[in-house]
C-alpha cells in the first residue's frame, strides 16, 4: 500500500547576523580576503547607456539609519536585457547585472555605480518601467525584504508598470521612487529605504 510522503517543513528564520558582512562582502567590511571583491562591478566597462548613481540609507521605524545592513542588486542593461539564459537576448561583455554593498558603519549610507536599465518584459508580457530589484538583509531582519527601484523621470513608462499599478495607495507608489539630482556632471539617483512607520517603503513577497 502506499505510503503518504512526509515533505520537508520551511525551517525557522533567523536573523543575519553580526558576521554577515565578513562573510558576503568582507572587502567593504575591511578583511582582505579575496583577490577580487563579488559584486562591486555590475555593469562592466563595455555597457551602453547612462551611467549613474543610487544611494540613501536603510532607516528604521524611529527614524535612525540602519547601519550594519547588506543589500545586493540585480538589473537590466540599457537595452532592457538581464545578464541570464532567459534574459531576452544578449548582454555587453563583462555586464553582470548584479552587485553587492553594505553601508557605512560610521552614516549608514549606502550606494553603487551602474548603468541605468532599460524598460524589460515581465513575466506576464508586458513591459516593466526601468527598474533596479534590492534585496536588503541586516540583524534584527528575519527574512530578507525584497524591494524595486523606480526613477522619477520616468514618469510616463512608471504610470504603466504593472507592479506599481498593483499597489493601491498613491503614497505608498510614491516609496519606490528615486529622485534625480545631478553632482560632478553625473546622475545620482536618492533612494531611502524605511523599515517601519507611515512612509514604509513597498516590500514584495516574493
Amino acid at each position: 500500500m502506499p505510503q503518504k510522503l512526509d515533505y520537508l517543513r520551511e525551517s525557522a528564520s533567523q536573523t543575519a547576523g553580526p558576521y554577515v558582512h565578513i562573510g558576503l562582502a568582507p572587502g567593504a567590511a575591511g578583511f582582505d580576503i579575496y583577490r577580487q571583491e563579488l559584486g562591486h562591478d555590475i555593469a562592466g566597462p563595455n555597457a551602453a547607456g547612462e551611467r549613474i548613481r543610487v544611494e540613501g540609507l536603510v532607516i528604521d521605524g524611529m527614524g535612525s539609519p540602519v547601519k550594519d545592513v547588506l543589500l545586493e542588486v540585480w538589473q537590466a542593461n540599457a537595452a532592457g536585457i538581464y545578464a541570464h539564459p532567459e534574459g531576452g537576448g544578449e548582454v555587453e561583455e563583462g555586464f553582470r547585472g548584479w552587485g553587492r554593498v553594505i553601508t557605512d558603519f560610521e552614516t549608514g549610507e549606502w550606494g553603487f555605480d551602474t548603468v541605468k536599465p532599460g524598460a524589460a518584459m515581465g513575466r506576464n508580457g508586458r513591459l516593466m518601467a526601468p527598474h533596479l530589484n534590492l534585496w536588503i538583509v541586516a540583524r534584527g531582519i528575519n527574512i530578507g525584504l525584497n524591494t524595486r527601484v523606480y526613477f522619477d523621470d520616468e514618469a510616463e513608462a512608471n504610470a504603466a508598470d504593472p507592479v506599481i499599478n498593483m499597489i493601491e495607495w498613491e503614497k505608498r507608489r510614491a516609496s519606490l521612487i528615486a529622485t534625480r539630482s545631478m553632482r560632478d556632471g553625473k546622475p545620482v539617483y536618492r533612494f531611502d529605504i524605511r523599515l517601519q512607520g507611515d512612509d514604509e517603503t513597498v516590500f514584495f513577497d516574493i
